[in-house]
This record gives structure tokens, sequence and C-alpha cells, in this order.
């Protein structure tokens, strides 16, 4: 089967033929019909995250078709979805407390396990989200709900849950790119008003903020005009996070989105004051993917794609390094 395989940090992922792998017991082989690029991707192949071992294939937004099952559930024919989140130990204190997204053992898929930029893959079928419920999506669409979508769902979520109010309806965001966008959806059917930040030359970016549905995008070079229930940081940029700070409320949050960011520069006690909240977002939970799916379903959510071609994955991985995409970007394995 072909496969892009990471074998050196820094390095272009090679387009190798390697074994199709089999499936063990409560494993599940799927042929992989599409896989979305994601910044974890490009966090891994630059080297920014350390893979346990190479040569590694990547890709953890994937949409396939079963193959052979041996778990209970999946048959031959259905689709299914795979996210970031492949395997816990189910022994740990987190997972036996129902946190299984910081299980001690956790492993990853395209980082631990190999991926979705491939032919074929193998998953746990505990991990594994058969996709029924939203059958008016195609392939292409799915992708970005199992990673962009999920991260930015749970960002959310905590923005509401560490609100003292339980009311987070002015939310900002601070960078535009593919989880942004897609909750984004989600927020205007739950009536939430959005204000993006970009880079401060990034006058297109914020045009299609605006178009999107934004009440105001501007640049990090400039104050957001209102206070804030909450910010959520997309952009892996540690100097935002003060930023955001001062830009939210009293007893509002700054959620942290991404799995990787550059150091947080000191700043004032007097930001944080005042019961502001900072927290993370530490990958997903099933009940994260369960839930978000069928809501998904329901609104509907539909994300912008820009689909690639197998061979042409460095391109795409180059692309987003550069903030080429509008929107997410789909390596589309049935095209070639």
């Amino acid at each position: 089967m072909r496969a892009a395989l990471l074998k050196e940090y820094g390095k272009p992922l090679s387009l190798e033929q390697i074994d199709c792998p089999s499936p063990g017991a409560n494993q599940v082989l799927i042929r992989n019909r599409v896989c979305g690029i994601c910044r974890t991707d490009l966090h891994i192949v630059d080297g920014e995250l350390h893979a346990p071992t190479l040569p590694i294939v990547p890709g953890h937004q994937i949409v396939g078709e079963v193959i052979e099952s041996r778990a209970p559930g999946f048959y031959p024919g259905q689709r299914v979805g795979v996210p970031w989140l492949g395997w816990t130990c189910g022994t740990c204190r987190y997972c036996r407390e129902g946190q299984e997204n910081l299980c001690e053992n956790a492993r990853f898929t395209g980082y631990h396990l190999n991926g979705g930029f491939a032919d074929y893959c193998v998953v746990d079928a505990r991990f594994c989200f058969p996709l029924n419920q939203n059958s008016g999506l195609s392939d292409l669409h799915l992708a970005p709900l199992l990673c962009a979508g999920l991260i930015g769902y749970r960002a959310f979520r905590m923005a509401v849950n560490t609100n003292r109010t339980d009311s987070a309806k002015i939310i900002g965001f601070y960078g535009f790119g593919s989880a942004a966008r897609i909750l984004l959806q989600l927020l205007q059917h739950e009536n939430c008003d959005v204000y993006a930040v970009t880079r401060p030359a990034d006058v297109e970016r914020q045009k299609v903020a605006r178009r999107l549905g934004a009440i105001w995008a501007g640049g990090s070079d400039e104050d957001v005009p209102v206070e804030l229930d909450a910010a959520i940081i997309f952009a892996p940029t540690g100097p935002l996070v003060p930023m955001a700070l001062k830009a939210v409320r009293k007893g509002g949050s700054v959620i942290c989105a991404g799995i990787h960011m550059s150091d947080i520069p000191s700043f004032p006690y007097e930001y944080l004051w005042g019961e502001r909240i900072i927290r993370s977002v530490a990958n997903l939970t099933r009940t994260d993917g369960e839930e978000y799916l069928k809501r998904a379903a329901q609104i509907p959510i539909k994300p912008t794609v820009v689909s690639y071609l197998l061979k042409d994955i460095n391109a795409a991985l180059d692309d987003l390094r550069h903030g080429r995409i509008h929107g997410t970007g789909v390596i589309d394995l049935q095209a070639d």
C-alpha cells in the first residue's frame, strides 16, 4: 500500500510502498478514503513534537471504510471516523475518573500509531466513530470535524463551563484557521458574538472572518472593541495569552486550544486578577466525539475544504505551514 512516511524531522515525507497492516483483537482495518491535514501534523513533521519512534505515518482526521473487523459493532463497508486519540489504558487514575484525554499511557493516531496519510490503517475499535448520523456530509467535509471541529468544541465547552455565570456569549478567537472557522458555525447556532483576531497584516483572513459571521475582525496590534466573556487561542503563539487576558472580563476565561505553543511571556498579575482563568485543551474524549458529531449533523456544520492528492502531501503541508489554506486541507486518497 502507499504511505507517506516521516523518517526524519524537518524533512519532506517519503512516499513509499509498505505492507498493509492486519487487525488484531478489538481492532478494525480501514481503507482510508480521506485524511484532514492538521497543524499538529506540522508540529510532528517539523520536530516540535517528537514521535516515540520513526518512521511513522502522520495524519489523524481519517474518514474511511471498514475492510475487516475483529470487534463487535463494526462491519465491512461501514463508514467510520478516526480521531487523534487512538488508545488509552483504561486503568490509570485519569481513565478511571472519566478523563481519558489525560491518560498517562495514551497513544495517538499519526504520532504513536500509523495514521491516515496511507491507503490503510488499523485502529482500536474503541476510538473509531461510526458516521451513520453524518450521512449528509461527504468524506471530504467530515474529515475536519474529527480534530479541528472536536478541539474547537471542547474549547468552547471549557469556556462556558469555567465562566462563573455560565453565559459566555461574547467570544474572542485568536487565530482564524480551520478550527476557528468550524467553531464559528456552532457559535452562530448558539447565538454567540465572535470577535476574530489575526496577524496584523492578514487583511484577507479578517475579511473572511467577517464574511463568515464574525462581528469584528482585526489584527493583534488592535484592541478588541468589547470586553470578552471568553477567549479561545487557536494560534500556537504564547504572547497571545496575556493579550487575551487583558481582553476578557472579570471571571472570564482564556482557553489555549493547541497541543503546542511557544513560550508565554511574563505579564502583570493584574491581567489575571479578578478571577480570570487560563486553561488548556488536551486532546479529546470519546464522549466529546459522540456529542459533537451528533450536534454537527443536527446544525448542520459544513467545513470549507481544499483537497490534495497523496502525492502532493508535502506541498499541502507547506501550504498549511505558510497560511495558504483558507479552510481545511484534506488528502483525498481515492482521487489518485
